[in-house]
């Protein structure tokens, strides 16, 4: 079976390559490009290659069963109706929006062009509202940055259309407490979503495992198994056995890399690669982030490690000059030491705030940690 390279930036191309991979006989996709045509196993409908937070490109092999039943499931979970494409078409989240489409038998609204309120509000303000005077349901899926930019266009006064969607699926990374507060006092109904391009997506929803999805915590770290599972990483069976495993009776395993527990909710408390050793002390970079995001001025911070000649190492908080405007950066800093250091320790506290022009993200939304570390070895805090 071979795959062919589509541009992920087009978002109409993936949707037709995509019908034929999913529903059709048509050869497999590539998004991302990191493949070349070429075979891929049998069952293969789409290959994601994605750097991620990490750097490391991966090619994840998704087949059609595994996109299917994490669509079916999602419409299970949430309902069925019209979907709207408003995040990048070559990265899962948004291949998985333009596959529940297609399961669902209806034609996916595009956001044309960037990313703007504005564009999403003409977006929205398209879709069809009914099907033979019954009404249609409205979903989308965004990150936490496109949410934080609709909520604050539509406290400037323009309407979004974000209370037209029976959901709002928000994933990508932990969506912040206040900002999941801001949608529901605005009236918008968002749904957490958890997962990974190796697990076709979302597949826990407000803490709880979708349909035939399982989930269990192996010497702390979050484990998934289910239907959702990609076949593993093309052309690397070492990682891809690293990453998918088997227990007793068989069953594989998706270990995740992220902390957490599980009660029949998921929690997930962070990464396991994102823990500094400080002074001979594991701190986790994650809870340091959540204490001082609850400060003034620091909303929309990003922790990131930096060298440091006394504790081997230590944190920097890289926080958005707008947020900081007026504010006094050395009290700031002093707040938020006296905050971790009481939570986590006195190895655990920020050395120092690094403003930058923004926070810049990944094609995915994610914040690019790789670059902030730059910037921060750069600027020598």
């Amino acid at each position: 079976m071979r795959a062919e390279p589509v541009e992920g930036a087009d978002a109409r191309a993936v949707l037709r390559a995509l019908r034929g991979a999913v529903l059709g006989a048509g050869p497999a996709i590539a998004l991302g490009g990191g493949v070349s045509a070429g075979e891929v196993p049998a069952g293969t409908a789409v290959i994601v290659t994605t750097s991620g937070s990490t750097g490391y490109p991966k090619s994840v092999v998704l087949s059609r069963s595994a996109l299917t039943s994490s669509a079916m499931a999602t419409a299970d979970r949430i309902g069925s109706g019209a979907w709207l494409l408003a995040l990048p078409a070559g990265y899962i989240a948004g291949v998985q929006v333009l596959v529940r489409a297609l399961v669902s038998g209806r034609e996916p609204a595009i956001l044309a062009g960037s990313f703007s309120a504005p564009a999403f509000a003409a977006a929205a303000g398209a879709m069809a509202s009914s099907d033979g005077g019954v009404a249609v349901p409205m979903y989308t899926s965004l990150v936490p940055a496109q949410l934080q930019t609709l909520l604050d266009a539509e406290d400037g006064g323009l309407r979004t259309g974000l209370q037209r969607f029976e959901a709002v699926l928000v994933g990508g990374q932990a969506l912040a407490a206040p900002l999941a507060e801001r949608a529901r006092a605005a009236g918008v109904r968002v749904v957490r979503t958890y997962g990974a391009s190796e697990t076709s997506g979302g597949c826990v929803y407000d803490g709880v495992p979708l349909s035939d999805v399982d989930v269990r915590i192996e010497a702390g770290e979050v484990q998934i198994a289910g239907p959702v599972l990609a076949e593993g990483y093309l052309g690397e069976p070492e990682r891809t056995a690293a990453a998918f495993v088997r227990d007793a009776a068989g069953r594989r395993w998706y270990r995740t890399g992220d902390l957490g527990t599980f009660d029949g909710v998921l929690r997930v408390t962070g990464r396991r690669d994102n823990v500094i050793v400080s002074g001979g002390v594991n701190v986790s970079l994650d809870r340091v982030e959540r204490l001082v995001r609850s400060l003034p001025g620091l909303r929309d911070a990003v922790v990131v490690p930096v060298a440091d000649e006394r504790w081997g190492e230590a944190s920097v908080v890289a926080a958005p000059q707008a947020d900081l405007a007026g504010a006094d950066v050395a009290a700031l800093l002093r707040a938020a030491r006296a905050a971790v250091g009481e939570a986590l320790g006195v190895a655990a506290r920020p050395r120092a705030i690094l403003p930058v022009p923004e926070i810049p993200q990944l094609p995915s939304g994610k914040p690019d940690r790789a670059v902030l570390r730059a910037a921060a070895a750069r600027a020598g805090v």
